[in-house]
């Protein structure tokens, strides 16, 4: 295997130089392979408040220039043996959401054929149903970690069935979730009706709302989540708005009372030894930000999942 190719090096490039790929790493098309890839998928068509995703992927990319390529607490390098990239953007039609999730399903299924796992930053979370039919064909039934204030299984809004609210009932309905193993973390606002928890249940979704977080504990609920999820393929999908306004303004449907980022990334880091196979970030919306907030905590998550996907890469190739 050759040396991967690593970010630029600050040393001799300020941070604040050059070109903004995801965490100054290299594009996919300076290199041979990629066993992960950062890619962009510009879309929010789907957003039922305020719009703005689309620019998320351009505002994470900016954000991460300040990532360096030692993870200490997760102990890992992910991009000094494996070759990480930055993949660019999956472009889909900004006028209709069937087309768009149909070509960002095409899109992940190259990467993935061609051996290349995906962290996707959004976009808005319509993004997540076809990322998980593409994977569903690579793996088979999928477990899932929802970080969200919102549960996103509503079944249609306006009539319309994809949604950035809808992504979840309708991947419990195609079979591609295995419903002994899919959560939702960091949940909390008001609901259109009890109903909404009714559904959840009869899905097979756990809750685990923003109280509970703070009641229980990181460790607590990291242990909850490794033991509901077992050995299983697992898809990670973060809202950023599961993080409260104060860590997160830049979102379209902020609700107060969430986790902190530092919540978070410790509940990320407890999922070391579980078999990730793809993630996202969405929901990021600039234009609402302020000083890079909302796009530097989701610079950070993104790094977190890649450094999981580098350790579970490291386990399937014995290294």
């Amino acid at each position: 295997m050759s040396t991967p190719i690593g970010p630029t090096d600050s040393s001799l490039v300020p941070r604040f130089a050059g070109p903004a790929t995801f965490a100054r790493l290299p594009r996919i098309d300076q290199v041979e392979h990629a066993d992960v890839a950062v890619v962009g998928v510009p879309f929010d068509t789907g957003v039922s408040y305020r719009p703005g995703a689309r620019f998320g992927p351009s505002a994470i990319r900016e954000a991460s220039r300040l990532l360096r390529p030692y993870h200490p607490g997760l102990e890992v390098a992910p991009f000094e043996r494996f070759q990480v990239v930055d993949g660019g953007d999956i472009p889909v039609n900004p006028y209709s959401v069937g087309d768009a999730v149909e070509t960002l399903d095409q899109g992940a299924s190259e990467f993935l054929d061609a051996g290349t796992r995906l962290v996707t930053l959004g976009g808005d979370h319509t993004i997540a149903l076809p990322l998980l039919r593409s994977l569903y064909r690579k793996h088979g039934p999928i477990a899932m970690l929802h970080f969200d204030a919102h549960l996103d299984t509503w079944d249609t809004y306006f009539g319309e069935p994809y949604t950035h609210g809808t992504p979840f009932r309708r991947a419990v309905e195609e079979g591609i979730l295995d419903t002994e193993a899919i959560a939702h973390v960091g949940t909390r606002g008001p609901l259109y009706g009890k109903r909404d928890l009714e559904d959840d249940r009869r899905f097979g979704f756990g809750i685990v709302t923003a109280a509970d977080v703070l009641r229980k504990g990181v460790d607590e609920i990291s242990d909850a989540l490794r033991r509901r999820i077992g050995n299983r393929p697992l898809y990670v999908s973060v809202d950023i708005d599961v993080l409260d306004p104060a860590h997160a303004p830049g979102t379209g449907t902020p609700e107060a009372g969430g986790i902190t980022s530092r919540e978070l990334l410790e509940m990320l880091r407890g999922l070391a030894d579980l078999n990730l196979v793809g993630a996202d970030v969405v929901e990021v919306a600039p234009a609402y930000d302020h000083a890079q907030i909302t796009s530097t905590a989701a610079s950070h998550v993104a790094y977190d999942l890649v450094s999981l996907l580098a350790l579970n890469h490291a386990k399937r190739v014995g290294n």
